[in-house]
């Protein structure tokens, strides 16, 4: 693992949590690997070797009940699932250098001798654990057959995570009045004996693993309190028939658990990569045991296992550790949580169904909010992204660069680039390049829409339309520049919007294509001649969403009123499944007007955000006030990407007491909404300082 800027010399691998292949795809699943498609082509476009590799998580206890209740085996289920993924991925415009599955024959060999390795290095062992066991069902209920309570939060939990309430990693044993999933009788506990990986042993390891880790703040930060609590060794066999069955005599009839086959896939498919294509295009030995970058792209709720187990696991075996874990955030449907059996999601195939162009998800899911943060996807928000950034600025100034320089004359004008807009676009193109190596996929649509903006501002400003009879040179000049600007939004928006900068690309007459152009092609001389431009970008209707809102809302109500049975959930990467709609009830204490007033609520925004060294949770604010800058501690530090507050508007709790915490004075208070500490801002353009009533 390196730490140099990107573009390195060294090739670098890009992965996204694996799909399992156990439903269709939605939104929420689509927002990973949509992201972790625009890094890696941001990276190829910054003249990074890169490929982005994955494959269907076939294995795991969801898939043989689910498998079992239609009558078939696992193996064909999954692969129906597997086939269509296949199938679904390009239409967004994912395009994977290599998918293969868990199951299939690289993953399992590599598998096995990594297990035998670590095994053999002494980092496994033998251990007597209660499991669950079904009596009338005469047989023990690995992970997802078992239902009960989660013995740290008291929630619902299934299997092997808490899914529910706190979400954290179960070892078998741990829930709480167990039920058995095939019967519905109550479980009880025997006495098996399984296979245990030394977790605990890479405890100092994984510390420095971390301190050098880039990302997102929560893939970086949340570990930290796992390992302070003490690391424990983990259960890595499940009594069960459908795995990769455990290696050796011992291995008894045990399979390996889920969670220790679905990261290897990550080699296993660049492997398969660089067999397709020769070591000498590209060493997948190089990335994964020599000094190559790796970078994943993952969900939230699976940040433990890529963070402590997967490079403890990498160490043991002598493999690489990732150089970058960027976590994404979850997902809700109009402000509530995202539930597969309500029928309360937007589905990959429904989204294309309705005609919109994949390019407009992809834009709205990659610059909505940090990489890190929650989004909340609604038709009229999509609306407002894309009329307003897509319609109103890109494609704007697209069609109204282009259609003047064709128009008159017939394609780029005989003029040199201008000084301020030669370096406008090396500003957008440094920018582009400290997105990337910040892993903000915002930033890097913004350097695009940003320039766009310029260019807009910049034509509006000249008005060429008045030029070209009165100053020719002049005129040419402009126009000159905006065709300029318009292929370096190509160039910058591609990783964001492939389909729609490749089709700039052929409206300008550029040979090739667009994903095969480095930054330098930003300010590359377009085309002398091309040919008239359509319009790219079409304007959503108040109508049609109110329409497609209604649908939704039919679909949902639908579902729940027809809802009989418990929905299932991804263990490997459903990952925005985690978002819960259940809420806090309302109480029923009430205070009087005169109690509220005391309350002095003021608008403030947020100037300056570090974490506190050593404090797993608190982060220090400086926060402008309007009167003063106050310095507020808020417990926000592993729930928000620091570096992105600055500037960013909140409402502070102004009369609060003073009080200290770790050694630093807090003068007031953040107000944030649920689990994930979602910070109240405002709407309009209320100042720092404004009382809110």
């Amino acid at each position: 693992m390196s730490t140099d800027e990107f573009p390195t010399d060294r090739p670098a691998v890009v992965t996204c949590g694996l799909p399992y292949a156990n439903g269709d795809l939605h939104i929420g699943h689509l927002r990973g690997y949509i992201g972790a498609d625009a890094f890696n082509r941001a990276l190829n476009t910054l003249g990074q070797q890169s490929i982005y590799v994955c494959g269907s998580d076939m294995h795991g206890t969801p898939v043989a009940v689910n498998a079992e209740q239609e009558g078939i085996d696992p193996e064909e289920f999954a692969l129906r699932w597997h086939e269509q993924y296949r199938e679904t991925f390009p239409q967004f415009d994912v395009e994977f250098d290599n998918y293969g599955h868990t199951h299939d024959e690289t993953n399992t060999e590599l598998t096995t001798e990594i297990v035998r390795t670590l095994d053999e290095e002494g980092y496994v062992y033998e251990k007597e654990i209660q499991v669950a066991y079904d009596p009338e069902a005469d047989q023990y209920l690995p992970d997802r057959y078992v239902e009960g309570t989660c013995p740290y939060c008291g929630a619902k939990a299934r299997g092997d995570e808490c899914d529910e309430g706190c979400q954290r990693h179960l070892e078998p044993g741990e829930v709480e009045d167990p039920r058995s999933s095939i019967t519905g009788n109550p479980a009880e506990y025997r006495e098996r004996a399984h296979k245990f990986f030394r977790v605990s042993e890479f405890e100092e390891y994984l510390t420095e693993f971390l301190d050098d880790l880039e990302g997102t703040s929560n893939a970086r930060n949340q570990p930290r309190q796992w390992i302070e609590d003490g690391l424990q060794d983990w259960c890595i066999t499940r009594d069960m028939d459908w795995g990769i069955d455990y290696p050796g005599e011992d291995g008894d009839d045990l399979v390996l658990y889920v969670w220790v086959d679905a990261p290897i896939e990550y080699i296993s498919s660049t492997r398969q990569y660089s067999e397709r294509v020769g070591e000498d295009e590209y060493d997948w030995e190089e990335v994964w045991t020599d000094e190559g970058e790796i970078v994943h792209v993952i969900g939230r709720d699976i940040i433990q296992h890529h963070t402590i187990f997967w490079p403890a696991m990498l160490e043991g075996a002598g493999y690489n550790a990732p150089r970058g874990i960027a976590a994404t955030g979850f997902i809700t449907i109009n402000g509530k949580g995202l539930s597969t059996s309500r029928n309360r999601a937007i589905w990959a195939k429904e989204y294309l169904d309705e005609g919109f162009h994949p390019d407009l998800l992809r834009y709205y899911l990659t610059t909505t909010g940090g990489l890190q943060q929650d989004v909340d996807f609604s038709w009229s928000a999509f609306r407002e992204k894309v009329n307003g950034e897509l319609v109103g600025t890109i494609g704007n100034f697209w069609y109204r660069s282009l259609l003047f320089a064709h128009r008159n004359y017939d394609g780029t004008p005989d003029a040199a680039v201008s000084e301020e807009v030669r370096e406008r676009i090396e500003g957008a193109v440094g920018e582009f390049r400290e997105a990337v190596n910040d892993y903000s996929l915002r930033g890097v649509g913004g350097a695009a829409a940003r320039l766009a903006g310029f260019g807009n501002e910049y034509i509006q400003r000249n008005e060429p339309w008045k030029l070209v009879d009165d100053d020719p040179e002049t005129a040419a000049r402009v126009i000159r520049d905006c065709v300029q600007i318009a292929k370096a939004v190509a160039v910058l928006l591609e990783p964001i919007a492939p389909g729609k900068a490749r089709a700039l690309w052929e409206q300008l007459g550029e040979e090739g294509d667009v994903a095969d152009a480095g930054l330098e092609a930003a300010l590359a001389a377009p085309p002398r001649t091309f040919d008239e431009p359509d319009e790219l970008f079409e304007k959503i209707e108040d109508d049609r969403v109110a329409e497609l809102e209604a649908k939704l809302e039919a679909r949902v109500e639908e579902a729940s009123a027809d809802e009989t049975e418990t929905e299932s959930h991804d263990a490997t990467a459903d990952e925005d499944e985690g978002v819960t709609d259940e809420l806090e009830p309302l109480t029923d204490d009430r205070i009087d007007f005169e109690h509220f007033q005391d309350v002095d609520l003021r608008v403030g925004r947020i100037e300056v955000a570090e974490g506190i060294e050593d404090a797993d949770e608190l982060a220090r604010l400086e926060v402008d006030v309007g009167f003063e800058t106050r310095q507020i501690v808020a417990g926000i530090k592993q729930l928000h990407d620091l570096d992105e507050l600055a500037g960013k508007k909140c409402v502070v709790v102004a009369n609060l007491e003073p009080a200290e915490l770790f050694g630093y004075e807090s003068n007031g208070m953040v107000l944030a909404a649920g689990e994930e500490a979602d910070l109240l801002t405002t709407h309009g353009d209320a100042v720092p300082g404004e009382r809110v009533r």
